[in-house]
């Protein structure tokens, strides 16, 4: 087979929206960057800090678990979920210059301002483009195969909503969800969609009387806590443009490979912060839908990004296909007939303990997949 010539490979990158762009590395780590989040918003809530590569430290002084978010327009730059009151995490961020936001708490709180801004040219510290073309482009075929699914079967749930067939519309809600929850890594990136689809109550401080609380939790709890579809049909057309706007826009989106990466993670991570608690899907009790959703996902990024670490670290490589398996047997365990899963309030203590142990093992181990590719 021909080698590809640089002027090939170009358009093959734009073809299939791989990003290949340069990460600069400092010499010298970054000094920690304070940001308190309160109830009211971020303190402080504007900051300057140079292009490159920077460390923010999260403090959670709010009465909420919360997510803190750079921003650029509508897309996700970077993000640390789950922060619990009174924490404090850490969130690493390579940012090009430019103006940023960041978001401070409630959905209702102003947005803080992130100013990045131009320095020397760095040394550039990136890992070979052309061993990651292969798993971009193929991840990028899978988040769109993805996003054609969650519109088709989004659009027949919004259907038996606005018809008002109850039981059919609870029964076609995880089915159309877990296409979303497969490659949440990037349909997450489009912040205003991502607030729209998948917003919870939590994030407002009128709860579920907040006219902003809408997407698939509103109609959950329209189906299961209300038991009525009555008033739902302009949340349900809502979630179906969504739905529609959410893969043109993946169409047009250049995958940044640490955001991928990440994702393995990251997916992961929401388990074991949101979805063992039973946070997620409260209304319909269908979160091990959602969990085996974003499972899949990540070992689809996994599998993907596989041959290049097991070249680097074998044995991280045993270790996390180990840990894969242990958490793919136990939720076979609540499998029920027709291929779903079993209400997660029939779970005791004990079975949801048994799987947040290896699902935080798992979470550990996927947490340092960027650095062993070279793209933190």
């Amino acid at each position: 087979m021909t080698a590809r010539r640089p002027a090939a490979l170009a358009t093959f990158l734009v073809s299939t929206g791989v990003a290949l762009s340069p990460v600069s590395a400092s010499a010298q780590a970054p000094e920690p960057i304070a940001v308190t989040v309160t109830d009211k918003g971020c303190e402080p809530a504007a900051l300057t800090v140079p292009a490159g590569k920077s460390v923010f430290k999260i403090s959670n002084k709010s009465r909420r678990v919360l997510e803190w978010e750079i921003l650029q327009g509508t897309m996700i730059v970077e993000e640390r979920e789950n922060i619990i009151p009174g924490f404090v995490q850490s969130l690493s961020a390579t940012l090009q210059p430019g103006a940023y936001e960041m978001t401070c708490g409630l959905l209702s709180n102003p947005k803080g301002t992130l100013t990045v801004t131009a320095t020397a040219a760095t040394a550039p510290g990136t890992p070979d483009p052309m061993a990651l073309v292969g798993p971009l482009a193929a991840y990028k075929l899978y988040v769109m195969g993805e996003a054609e699914a969650f519109e088709t079967q989004t659009t027949a749930f919004a259907e038996a909503v606005k018809a008002g067939r109850i039981a059919e519309a609870k029964a076609l809600y995880p089915v159309a969800r877990r296409h979303y929850e497969r490659i949440e890594p990037v349909a997450s990136l489009f912040n205003d969609l991502d607030k729209s689809m998948d917003v919870r109550a939590d994030d407002f401080e009128r709860k579920e009387a907040d006219p902003g609380f809408i997407g698939f939790h509103r109609l959950e709890k329209g189906l299961w806590a209300d038991n009525s579809t009555e008033g739902l049909t302009p949340y349900a057309d809502r979630l179906v443009a969504d739905a529609a706007e959410l893969k043109r826009r993946l169409a047009d989106l250049t995958i940044p490979p640490a955001k991928m990466a990440g994702g393995a993670a990251g997916l992961i991570e929401e388990v074991a912060a949101t979805k063992i608690s039973g946070e997620e899907d409260r209304y319909s009790r269908t979160d091990l839908w959602d969990f085996h959703a974003n499972v899949e996902g990540s070992r689809k990024i996994f599998d993907l990004l596989r041959p290049l670490v097991a070249s680097r670290d074998p044995d991280f490589v045993a270790r996390t296909e180990k840990n894969f398996s242990r958490v793919e047997t136990l939720l076979a365990k609540y499998r029920t007939e027709g291929g779903g899963f079993a209400p997660y309030d029939h779970l005791s203590d004990r079975d949801r303990n048994a799987l947040k142990g290896p699902v935080t093992v798992l979470a550990e181990d996927l947490s340092t997949l960027r650095g062993k590719l070279g793209l933190d």
